[in-house]
């Protein structure tokens, strides 16, 4: 598929690395000369340099040829007009990032297939996390049916130090499975031989309501979050604590911006608002970081994210979340006592992978310091796996199936286990996997 990427922001350049590992045809358009020449010599795609909403530059990046167009610049405006210009060109699919809720109707009329708006997901992203306690990740498959779960093994857990051969005598039945570790930069798929360390971020699937076990095995607290601080006043900012307050959960909100504080105290009545410096301990302490359940900071700042969250982590928040922007940042966060970390741009990226991919494959999830992704996908009646067990199926060790969506009923597979037409799984892979997902799919 040749498709064209408008934009070599943290978006588009970590799109163009997916896409083009999976040996996709990828040009992309930056308009800042540096950061192009930057993106020639890391990856293997041909960059135009110029204005993606230029019809001359797409046409000198032979957009015409394209399958699709992705328009993800910091820009709105730039995007849409992006999109515009690709389908006068003869692009029919497009897809647009896109955040001002007033270009999206503007957008839609312009027959743009995909409208991102990341912050709306994360803030729903966020809201999830709160709700599930202490635990890192809760992704939902299946309607909530299957749930991914992340979180970090804590000292002392009866997991740490064990290989996952000798957890599954811990494990009562098989409602819930390890399926990955991630160790500082390295991703390890769930073997039996794999040991387990205290600081490993680990991933689990379960079938609902059946991970208290799990939770204990790992040290991971499932206490229900009553009262929130955010630091800042970004539209992320405002749209999760509007939200958590929908959720009566007791939310503030501090900002040194006082004209933004007022706004949002006019706006949002259920939300407190607090004029302050959001890494100045006084300003916390006065809110009562040291007992709240949850510190999130959303300012446009990766270093004031950083810096508040280790505030407010010293004072005693049972947990903090920060927002990046630079993904090479994110490998850092836990080792310096952040539990968390989100991003738009990484949000707008899954929802775009799973478009591109298309297909049987439903859903996409990446994870903040690793490779892998979990995808949703549909076992079709001709892949060569019907009717197997996953004993007879020979997946690659960069590959597992942590889930199977039958019907009404879900569980997690066991090697007896047997691939029907129609399954929906939930794969957790590495990119030198993907290949075997069309195999997996049929």
């Amino acid at each position: 598929m040749r498709i064209v990427i408008v934009g070599a922001g943290a978006v588009g350049s970590h799109l163009a690395e997916r896409l083009s590992a999976e040996r996709q045809d990828i040009v992309v358009v930056e308009s800042d000369q540096a950061r192009a020449a930057e993106l020639q010599a890391e990856l293997d795609v041909l960059v135009v340099v110029g204005n993606g909403a230029s019809p001359t530059t797409l046409q000198e990046a032979e957009v015409e040829r394209a399958d699709l167009l992705i328009a993800v610049t910091s820009s709105d405006a730039t995007n849409v007009l992006a999109a515009h210009a690709a389908g006068r060109l003869g692009v029919e699919r497009r897809i647009a990032r896109v955040e001002d809720p007033q270009l999206f109707e503007e957008a839609e009329e312009l027959g743009v297939d995909l409208l991102i708006d990341p912050t709306e997901a994360v803030a729903n992203q966020l809201v999830r996390s709160i709700k599930s306690g202490g635990i890192g990740e809760a992704i939902d498959f299946a309607d909530g049916r299957l749930r991914l779960f992340g979180g970090f093994i804590a000292p002392g857990a009866p997991a740490a130090h064990l290989t996952l051969s000798r957890l599954r005598l811990m494990v009562k039945g098989w409602s819930w499975v390890v399926v990955a570790v991630i160790r500082e930069t390295e991703t390890l798929i769930a073997r039996g031989a794999t040991e387990l360390l205290p600081g490993d971020h680990v991933l689990i699937m379960a079938e609902e309501g059946k991970a208290t076990e799990a939770f204990g095995i790992f040290g991971w607290q499932e206490e229900p979050f009553n009262k929130v601080i955010i630091l800042g006043t970004t539209r992320l900012a405002i749209r999760t604590a509007s939200l958590l307050c929908h959720e009566d959960i007791s939310t503030t909100l501090i900002d040194q911006d006082m004209d933004r504080v007022r706004r949002v105290a006019m706006s949002e009545p259920r939300v407190i608002a607090v004029h302050g410096d959001p890494t100045d301990p006084k300003v916390l302490s006065s809110e009562g970081a040291e007992h709240s359940d949850a510190v999130l900071a959303l300012t446009g700042w990766d270093e004031i994210n950083i810096l508040g969250c280790l505030v407010a982590k010293a004072m005693g928040a049972r947990k903090t979340v920060a927002r990046f922007h630079r993904f090479d940042l994110v490998k850092i966060l836990p080792g310096v006592g952040i539990d968390s970390g989100v991003s738009a741009r990484l949000a707008a990226a899954n929802e775009i992978l799973r478009f591109v991919r298309g297909g049987s494959i439903h859903s996409v999830v990446t994870f903040r310091d690793s490779a892998a992704e979990a995808i949703e996908l549909t076992v079709e009646a001709t892949s060569p796996v019907v009717g197997r067990t996953f004993s007879e199926v020979h997946l690659p060790h960069e590959m597992i199936v942590g889930g199977i969506i039958r019907g009404d009923d879900v569980f997690v597979p066991i090697g007896e286990s047997t691939f029907e037409a129609g399954d929906r799984l939930i794969v957790i892979a590495l990119p030198e996997a993907f290949p075997e997902l069309e195999k997996l799919s049929g």
